[in-house]
């Protein structure tokens, strides 16, 4: 998963970005309401958790502006403000959950988990493509019941790859999702030509067919044919 940690709080900011990056995910993190701002309107995110009190503005707004611009990232909201008016404000204005602070981080990733799969694989937690199948909670995928393994990148790119079928994706949006805003700066994306090859090569071996086109200039599909 990619995770946007938008909290003005470094203590808890970095033991949040600590915690999820440990389980192999890649988080960003915004201290202020126009960090935040910046990034939500250049980047993409699975998830973003959104303080409510922010310096220079209000987290109450970045959700607006969010739903305004019709973005379909998970909005997960974290707030001290434990009032049933507060928690009714964010979910009406289209959070997609509410969690009072203080909280324990298992339970911030399971709500974080439960918005990924509600949004992106319709509550489940085994995703199935075919003759490919993948746990999502074991990190792990087959192909005609026999396991292959992938390392966390590869893992990473598949999913995206199917939760994205059909369409093109750019190498940019590519780099962004597995490695980080920051990789835009990148001179080249050569090394996602390997991990694409990797997983291509695997899933062949292991009997599926080769789902993975490149659209020239473009980037690459994932297409069910």
């Amino acid at each position: 998963m990619k995770i946007l940690i938008i909290e003005d709080e470094e203590g808890l900011r970095e033991s949040i970005e600590a915690y999820f990056q440990e389980a192999g995910n890649i988080c960003e993190t915004a201290d202020s309401y126009h960090v935040a701002m910046a990034k939500i309107n250049l980047y993409r995110y699975d998830c973003i958790l959104l303080d409510i009190t922010l310096p220079g503005g209000s987290g109450i707004e970045i959700l607006k502006t969010l739903k305004k611009n019709n973005n379909k990232d998970g909005i997960l909201i974290i707030s001290a403000k434990n009032s049933l008016d507060d928690k009714l404000e964010g979910l009406d204005l289209g959070a997609d959950d509410y969690l009072v602070k203080p909280f324990h981080l298992s339970e911030l990733k399971a709500r974080v988990s439960a918005i990924t799969r509600r949004k992106m694989y319709d509550g489940n937690n085994i995703l199935q493509f075919n003759e490919i199948s993948i746990d999502l909670s074991a990190k792990t995928v087959t192909v005609l019941n026999v396991p292959i393994k992938f390392t966390r990148k590869e893992f990473a790119l598949l999913i995206y790859f199917i939760a994205n079928k059909g369409k093109v994706v750019s190498k940019n949006a590519i780099a962004e999702h597995l490695w980080g805003d920051g990789i835009d700066l990148a001179d080249n994306f050569d090394f996602i030509y390997s991990h694409i090859k990797n997983i291509r090569k695997k899933l062949i071996e292991a009997g599926a067919n080769d789902y993975i086109q490149a659209a020239y200039g473009m980037g690459y599909k994932f297409n069910d044919k």
